[in-house]
């Protein structure tokens, strides 16, 4: 196929960011991508912006950021382009949030290494500290 200096097909966009088609085509289903034209056979063109918005929203989705908060510092929702205030905003709710998977995962940590500690000093058949806590667990 030879299509203008540009133009992707979506299995060439795909392949260019490294994403599966599949991916490609979400986006396109939830609004956050659109071709830019259509080939005389009927295949979806895409830009070269398209190609750099695509990675924007995977580098975006890759720090954490769901599909609607990219939607935002893509400047689609209803408020347009964000302003610094709105970004920062959204930083800090994403750090709240990762702090809070932190404290969990902490937590995590300290059953599990104390549940370990308890195992090696039993380490006795049928008698198993983790599993007897998790049957208990409403």
């Amino acid at each position: 196929m030879d299509f203008k200096r540009g133009k992707h097909t979506i299995s060439r966009l795909a392949k260019l960011v490294k994403v599966p088609v599949s991916t490609v085509r979400y986006y396109e289903r939830v609004g956050l991508l659109d071709p830019v034209s259509r080939s005389a056979g009927n295949y979806r063109l895409y830009s070269d912006e398209s190609m750099r918005r695509l990675q924007f929203i995977r580098a975006s989705q890759a720090i954490g950021f769901r599909l609607e908060d990219i939607r935002g510092l893509l400047g689609e929702d209803e408020s347009g382009d964000p302003c610094c205030g709105d970004v920062q905003d959204l930083i800090e709710r994403r750090l709240k949030d990762i702090n809070e998977q932190l404290k969990n995962l902490r937590h995590v940590k300290k059953v599990l290494n104390s549940t370990l500690k308890k195992c090696e000093k039993t380490n006795r058949k049928g008698c198993c500290h983790l599993l007897e806590t998790l049957r208990e667990e409403p």
